[in-house]
C-alpha cells in the first residue's frame, strides 16, 4: 500500500528547487508578522541587563515618503500632514531619552536612520534628529559607520552637507531602475534628470560611500534594460550596488493592481505575481556584469566595489549584535526577544498604528508591550539564516561556541545544501556556493521552523 504525502507537511529543500527561486526575502527572521502582543510587557532595563551594550547599533525609523512606491510593503506613510512630522519628531526623543536611560551603560558603535525616506525631513528638521542622537545617546557619529536612506526628489545641497557634517559617511538611495518606463511600471513618479542631480549632490558633500539599489523582475524589463541600468549607475562609481527582486505583496500598489485585475478576469495579471520566470535570468546577468566590474559579492543582493573603503569590512550582523530601534516600526533585537510598535502595510493600518505611537507617554517607552521571545531553537536558526545568506558564509567555531555544539548536529538539513551543490563545507565554514547565493530566496525560508511558518502565516495582514 502506497504512503500518503502528508498535506500539511513543510517541503522539502527538493521541492522548493523545482519552484521559482523567489520565495521570500529572509533579511530579518523572524519576520514581523511573527510579533504579537506581549502580556505582561517588558521593562527595557530588565531585558537589556544581561546583553552585552558595548557594540550596539543604534537605528533611527522615519516613516514618511513623498509618495508610495507600487512595490512598497515597508511601514511608511505618504505625504503626512506637517504637524504630524513634527510630532513624530518629539515623540522619537522621548522614545530615545527613555531607551538610552534603561540601557545604562552603554555604547553604539554603528548608526542608520531608515525608513520610509528619512529626506523627507528638511534641514531643520534632520537638525533635531542629529541633536537628539548627541544629547541622549552614547555615541561619536563621526568614528562609527553611519548611513542614512534617501530618495532622489528629497535630496539637495543643505541636506547632504548637513549629514556629512554631522557625521554620515553612507548615503543609500533607491533608484529602481535608470528607465523612466520601467520606473512608471512600478508605480514610481521618477525622472532620470532627478537622479543625477541627486547622485551629484552626495558626491559634492563627501560621502565615503555611496550606494544604489536596482530592481529586476519589472514589467517590460529585458536583460539588455537592466544591464544598461547597471551601466549607467556604474557611471557613478557607487561603492555598492544593490541587485533586488521584485516582489508583488498583498497590499501594495501592484498587489492591488493585481488583486483588481484577477477578482475582474478570473486570471492573474501579466505583471510580477509568482511565478516569475525572468528575474533569475535577469539576476545572473547582472551579477555577471557586477563581477566583471571588479565588484565583490557579499550576498544575493549586495555587491560592492574595489575603491570602497575598508573592502574587507564584515557586513553588520544583526545575529550577532544588538539593535536599538527607536521611531514607529523600527525593530529592537535582544538575544532572546525582538519587539517593536505593531506592523501595517495599507495606509489605514500604518496611519492608526502611527497615531497610536503620537499618543503614548515617556514613561511607556521604557517597555516592550509588541515582540516575539525567541527559544533556543529559534535563535540557533536565525543565526544560522543571517549568517549562511551572507559571505563568508556560517562561522562553525562560532556557532559551537553560540551553542555549544556544531551546526551540523544541530541542524543537520543544512547538509541538503552539499546534496544540491548549493554549499560547501570546511572545517571552519559552511559557504553558499553560486548556485546557492542564486537560491537565497528559497533556503531562507526552508530553515524556518515549521512553528514560525505557522505563526507569520497566521498574522492578518492590515
Amino acid at each position: 500500500m502506497n504512503a500518503v504525502a502528508d498535506p500539511t507537511a513543510a517541503p522539502s529543500l527538493a521541492e522548493l528547487l523545482r519552484l521559482p527561486p523567489y520565495q521570500a526575502y529572509s533579511y530579518s527572521y523572524p519576520h514581523k508578522t511573527a510579533y504579537r502582543p506581549l502580556q505582561p510587557p517588558r521593562g527595557l532595563r530588565e531585558l537589556w541587563a544581561g546583553e552585552p551594550r558595548d557594540s550596539l547599533f543604534l537605528y533611527l525609523h522615519v516613516p514618511f515618503c513623498s509618495y508610495r512606491c507600487g512595490f512598497c510593503n515597508l511601514f511608511a506613510l505618504a505625504r503626512p500632514e506637517p504637524a504630524k512630522v513634527e510630532r513624530y519628531l518629539d515623540q522619537m526623543e522621548r522614545q530615545l531619552r527613555a531607551t538610552c536611560e534603561a540601557l545604562d551603560e552603554h555604547r553604539f558603535v554603528r548608526f542608520a536612520i531608515g525608513g520610509g525616506t528619512p529626506s523627507y525631513l528638511d534641514a531643520a528638521q534632520l537638525r533635531r534628529l542629529f541633536a537628539m542622537v548627541e544629547r541622549h545617546a552614547r555615541i561619536d557619529l563621526h568614528a562609527i559607520p553611519a548611513g542614512i536612506e534617501v530618495s532622489p526628489e528629497t535630496v539637495d545641497a543643505e541636506k547632504m552637507r548637513l549629514c556629512r557634517e554631522r557625521g554620515i559617511d553612507r548615503v543609500s538611495m533607491g533608484i529602481q531602475s535608470f528607465s523612466e518606463a520601467e520606473v512608471r511600471a512600478l508605480v514610481r513618479p521618477q525622472q532620470r534628470a532627478v537622479v543625477e542631480q541627486a547622485i551629484a549632490e552626495i558626491r559634492a558633500a563627501g560621502m565615503p560611500t555611496l550606494n544604489l539599489d536596482l530592481i529586476y523582475g519589472i514589467a517590460g524589463q529585458t536583460v539588455a534594460s537592466f544591464l544598461a541600468s547597471i551601466d549607467s549607475a556604474l557611471e557613478h562609481r557607487p561603492e555598492e550596488l544593490y541587485l533586488y527582486p521584485l516582489y508583488v505583496r498583498p497590499l501594495t500598489g501592484l498587489g492591488r493592481i493585481e488583486a483588481k485585475f484577477e477578482a475582474k478576469a478570473g486570471a492573474r495579471l501579466p505583471l510580477q505575481a509568482e511565478p516569475m520566470d525572468e528575474r533569475l535570468a535577469l539576476y545572473q546577468a547582472g551579477r555577471d556584469r557586477l563581477l566583471a566590474a571588479g565588484y565583490q559579492q557579499v550576498s544575493m543582493r549586495m555587491f560592492r566595489a574595489p575603491h570602497a573603503p575598508d573592502i574587507a569590512a564584515p557586513v553588520y550582523c544583526c545575529q550577532s549584535d544588538g539593535m536599538v530601534g527607536i521611531g514607529c516600526g523600527a525593530r529592537s533585537y535582544t538575544s532572546s526577544l525582538h519587539y517593536s510598535s505593531e506592523y501595517g502595510v495599507a495606509r489605514r493600518s500604518v496611519a492608526e498604528i502611527l497615531d497610536h505611537y503620537l499618543e503614548r507617554d515617556q514613561a511607556s517607552f521604557a517597555a516592550a508591550d509588541y515582540g516575539i521571545a525567541l527559544g533556543e531553537e529559534e535563535r540557533r536558526r536565525r543565526h544560522a539564516i543571517q549568517s549562511l545568506l551572507i559571505r563568508p558564509g556560517l562561522d562553525r567555531a562560532d556557532y559551537r561556541r553560540r551553542f555549544g555544539a556544531d551546526c551540523l548536529e544541530q541542524l543537520p538539513q543544512l547538509r541538503e545544501l552539499f546534496e544540491h551543490g548549493l554549499a560547501s563545507a570546511g572545517a571552519e565554514l559552511i559557504e553558499l556556493t553560486d548556485a546557492g547565493l542564486a537560491r537565497a530566496d528559497t533556503i531562507g525560508p526552508w530553515l524556518a521552523s515549521a512553528a514560525m511558518v505557522e505563526r507569520m502565516r497566521d498574522y492578518r495582514l492590515g
